[in-house]
């Protein structure tokens, strides 16, 4: 078993994280496994080293201890890129040049309850010869689907809600993602499930386990997995930590940054009860 915690250094950690990291390392080292740490730093404006220092010092305070170095996305960018390309002969994207503001958005990770807007294909038909500076890269998922076999498009689930085989549904793949974006030129960004993938693949990780929100953006890393011959690991979609309301916490949750809890004297032990690992 080799497992990841990756997180954005663009904020302090939460009970969240910590839940998630925990489970993750738990799950590791019970089975003799691999916990490896990334950072999942492709969004250059708001990533800040400060920020990656603090994720290390509470990870430490948690007692949770990974193997090798950590890894950062922003290392490897050129090597994405270059494999995003390679879609491109295959006819399997297009250059797009709607609304930057709109594709910066939908390049970020998925965010409980904002809903995921379907693009209307605008630009689809366009060539790559026909790329200019700024355009988006965008899926082109019915060429995609045409060219796998529906029978190849299964992943395996052990999360407590979700748990089974998973087929990947073409249609409902159309409806609920349509034409992704997968990244821009010119800055290098690449879109957060197409890096994911990327990195599970290189780093050999068998088993990613995360939260239960992003459970609904496997079928689409399920597709980019066989579009680009990598692997699919098992997936384990965990529980979420939620707010008084219900809410699943954010970075912008500070007053339950692991951080405080440390500077309030609160022991990692005591986190552990707090989200229910004890």
């Amino acid at each position: 078993m080799r497992t990841r915690f990756a997180p954005s250094p663009t904020g302090p950690l939460h009970l969240g994280h910590a839940f998630s990291a925990i489970l993750a390392h738990d799950m590791a080292r019970a089975a003799g496994g691999e916990f490896l740490l990334r950072m999942e730093n492709t969004d250059l404006e708001r990533s800040r080293p400060e920020w990656e220092a603090l994720i290390l010092a509470d990870l430490a305070w948690l007692g949770l201890d990974w193997d090798g170095p950590v890894h950062r996305q922003s290392d490897h960018l050129a090597a994405y890129n270059a494999r995003l390309d390679s879609l491109g002969p295959r006819g399997l994207i297009y250059p797009c040049s709607c609304s930057r503001g709109d594709i910066r958005a939908v390049l970020s990770a998925p965010q409980e309850g904002v809903a995921h807007s379907l693009y209307p294909g605008t630009c689809r038909g366009r060539e790559m010869a026909g790329r200019q500076p700024g355009d988006a890269l965008r899926l082109d998922l019915d060429r995609a689907l045409a060219a796998l076999d529906p029978e190849t498009l299964v992943f395996i689930e052990t999360g407590p809600a979700h748990a089974g085989v998973h087929r990947v549904d073409p249609e409902a793949a159309r409806r609920t993602f349509g034409d992704v974006v997968l990244g821009r030129k010119g800055d290098g960004i690449v879109a957060y499930f197409l890096a994911s993938a990327f990195d599970d693949a290189d780093q050999g990780i068998t088993h990613v386990i995360r939260g239960e929100d992003l459970f609904a953006f496997t079928p689409i890393q399920v597709i980019l997995q066989r579009l680009l011959g990598l692997p699919t690991p098992v997936y384990h979609h965990h529980r979420l930590i939620r707010d008084e309301t219900g809410k699943r916490l954010a970075k912008r949750d500070d007053a339950r940054a692991i951080r405080k809890y440390r500077d309030e004297g609160v022991t990692p032990a005591e986190i552990r009860r707090l989200i229910g690992l004890a």
